[in-house]
């Protein structure tokens, strides 16, 4: 591993120094500093808040909004390692072009993350163009559904929140293995330095050896965190974190044609590749530091501000359409794949890409009362800055293969060089907002607020020319009436606005580049949180979300579409879960999804009528947990996923099939020598299925990615 000469090394050797060892008095300040982490023992209990702001900061059985939680224990027994892996975890997610070896995206509710703002780390926006490290991640939480007071200018599916782990006394190492030959290995340590400031590090390093052939790859990892009780009132919480990742991308799947699935593909080949295909490159860092500072007993002050950045070397041997294949001389579309299989190679070469997202956030949150009604007043302001920097990319044809080829033929690389890096984006955006919580007596409660965004947003030519300047301002309400008949029963109906930005439009449109303006989104959601004890949680929602429809509409113009907003694509679904123990011995997290996505009022009638592309109408995620009763150290892992049939054409001509995917492990728990130890085999893809994961598409084009096959993985972790 080659270690950067950084503060952060620095800090990190200190953590682990032994003359940090706790005294009595520390063991003290450990036990309570413990506390906001519970959710480690509790892995499904709802009660517990989130770093969202979205809805006053409130625990999670008073949040009109669906919120799915995925805790470390989760993370550790199914051993997820990227951002596709954890969407299986619940069946509101999916996966939205997630290519190996690249940074991935998701979707929620059927709506695309915008990665620009869908991604928070302890509740601060970081760039979504980087492959998310999970070693020092306490829990994972998912804001379904319009956040508008949350985020401003998102996507209407919701936001993901990774929750870093605090400081406490721990040394673990983990080792792992799989069934490819990778190498894994990982270091967790924490402790009080002194009763008031304590820290964690968390260290992870992995030789992957990928299902797909030439997509090998490596990642190092970094990052710490400390907590410093100033004083009694005011705490001071600091992370930061290094990631310098290398593996080579692999292309997507097109369909055959424009229409036709391709028959012989196959997960483990790598289309395009050429041996000086270089690896996507990707060094991300992300730093947050949080102020809390007790005004009184009834007010607090929370400070955050956080600096995110990405640089990505993006190379890949691109597998894409059919503009030069002679199959495709007879009127087909180039920006398909060829019907007998042909695709085109390019050289792609777009490095020093670099994203940086830079947030400041403070919120004064209180309690009072007026006359017999009790408020609890959330007030605050943020500032976001994002800055896009390019340099002129390098997208040159230089062969034709097809997918029938373990291998394509040898092409040379293109003789081109990537330009100067210039200045692609400037974006800021100025928020105040403000919530109000009512409760009107025992049972019910009253929610009004709203966040006032004020977005201005600068985009540049490869020349550095400014190409378009985007100025709004907008008003986004959000308002909820909860109803509490009993303290285990929660329902609830809410309102909500948002904002997100338009997209460019194709190359091979007839207005491309050209950027479209913002959406304004609206979601209706009813709900219903019932607490069986401590031990079991059921949750049901029903959602309806509006957004204007952005597509490629068939016209006359030379390129046959033009990229247009016209009519809405609205997303009508139920969503169930439960989540707990069943049983002394049994666990369960079980999701379902059913979602009728359709465009309206579009004015092309072939688009309308069916459902929207890679939204599946029915998604189940099942996850159980098993400890055998005759060995408690000893517990049975399995899982279920299911998918219905997907749409990939956005006439629904063409739709993959449903898939069933079944998952297994074990997971033995011992000490030894008087430590814990623990050993865990998880097994994706039992039966080797192959399915299409994915249909959706990425800069307008669309994409097939197959699910990956049959993955074994072993781990051993030993507390110190």
């Amino acid at each position: 591993m080659n270690l950067p000469h950084t503060p952060l090394l620095l800090a990190l050797l200190a953590a682990l120094a032994p003359a940090a060892q706790a005294t009595g008095q520390s063991d003290t300040t450990q036990a309570k500093q413990l506390a906001p982490v519970r959710v480690q023992g509790q892995t499904h209990d709802d009660r517990h808040g989130t770093a969202l702001d979205a809805y006053g900061n409130a625990s999670l059985h008073d949040t009109p909004a669906a919120v799915t939680v995925i805790a470390r224990k989760q993370l550790d027994d199914r051993q997820i390692r990227t951002l596709s892996e954890l969407a299986r975890e619940d069946a509101s997610l999916g996966d939205n072009y997630a290519p190996v070896g690249y940074y991935q995206d998701i979707a929620i509710r059927g709506y695309p993350l915008d990665l620009a703002t869908g991604l928070r780390f302890n509740g601060l926006t970081i760039a979504g163009e980087q492959p998310i490290a999970l070693e020092d991640k306490q829990q994972v939480e998912v804001l379904k559904g319009l956040a508008g007071l949350q985020a401003g200018v998102m996507e209407p599916g919701g936001v993901v929140n990774f929750v870093s782990k605090r400081p406490a006394d721990v040394r673990e190492v983990t080792l792992g293995t799989d069934s490819h030959g990778s190498r894994y290995g990982a270091l967790d340590a924490g402790t009080w330095l002194t009763p008031t400031f304590g820290v964690r590090a968390n260290l992870a390093w992995e030789d992957i050896h990928s299902y797909v052939h030439h997509a090998d790859g490596r990642r190092n990892f970094y990052a710490l965190a400390a907590d410093w009780r100033i004083t009694p009132d005011a705490t001071l919480e600091l992370d930061s974190d290094y990631q310098a990742s290398a593996q080579r991308s692999v292309s997507g799947y097109q369909l055959l044609g424009g229409d036709a699935l391709p028959e012989q593909a196959d997960p483990t080949r790598m289309l395009g590749f050429e041996p000086w295909q270089q690896p996507v490159g990707v060094h991300a860092s992300n730093t947050s530091a949080r102020l809390t500072y007790a005004l009184s007993d009834e007010w607090r002050l929370r400070l955050a501000a956080g600096h995110s950045r990405s640089v990505i070397n993006d190379n890949v041997a691109f597998a894409y359409g059919c503009f030069y294949s002679p199959a495709c001389a007879s009127g087909q579309p180039g920006n398909f794949f060829a019907p007998n299989g042909d695709y085109d190679v390019y050289d792609y070469r777009s490095p020093d890409d670099t994203r940086i997202d830079d947030e400041a956030r403070a919120v004064l949150e209180g309690r009072f009362d007026t006359g017999g009604v009790s408020q609890q007043l959330t007030v605050g302001a943020s500032a976001f800055r994002r800055l896009n920097d390019q340099r002129a990319d390098v997208y040159d044809y230089v062969g034709t293969a097809n997918i029938v080829d373990r291998d394509p033929p040898y092409f040379a690389p293109s003789p081109n060089q990537p330009g100067p890096s210039e200045r692609r984006l400037t974006s800021w955006q100025h928020s105040l907002f403000a919530l109000d919580r009512l409760h009107l007596g025992e049972q019910w409660q009253l929610i009004a607020g709203g966040r006032f965004v004020r977005l201005h947003e600068r985009a540049y030519g490869s020349d550095g020319a400014p190409e378009r300047d985007t100025r709004m301002s907008r008003a986004l309400p959000q308002a909820a009436v909860l109803w509490q008949p009993s303290e285990p029963l929660t329902t609830y109906l809410s309102y909500s606005e948002g904002l997100s930005l338009g997209m460019e439009a194709p190359y091979w449109t007839s207005n491309d580049g050209q950027m479209l303006p913002p959406r304004l989104s609206r979601q209706i959601e009813a709900g219903v949180k019932y607490d069986l004890g401590d031990a079991l949680n059921l949750t049901g929602a029903l959602f309806h979300i509006r957004q204007p429809y952005q597509f490629a509409q068939p016209d006359r113009s030379a390129a046959g579409f033009t990229f247009v907003q016209h009519g809405e694509e609205v997303h009508t679904g139920l969503e169930l879960g439960a989540n707990g123990r069943v049983s002394d011995n049994l666990s369960l997290t079980a999701s379902a999804s059913f979602i009728r996505a359709r465009a309206q009022d579009t004015g092309t009638s072939a688009y309308e009528g069916h459902q929207v592309a890679n939204v599946p109408r029915l998604r189940t995620a099942i996850y159980a947990d098993y400890r055998l009763p005759f060995a408690p150290q000893l517990s049975l892992l399995g899982g279920w996923r299911y998918a219905s049939p997907n749409v990939a054409t956005p006439d629904g001509r063409v739709r993959v099939a449903a898939y069933h995917v079944f998952d297994a492990g074990l997971r033995y728990a011992t000490t030894v020598g008087g430590h814990a130890l623990t050993a865990r085999l998880s097994i994706d893809n039992l039966f080797n299925h192959f399915y299409w994961r994915d249909t959706g598409s990425a800069y307008g084009d669309s994409y097939l990615f197959p699910g990956a096959p049959r993955l074994a993985r072993l781990s051993v972790s030993y507390a110190f």
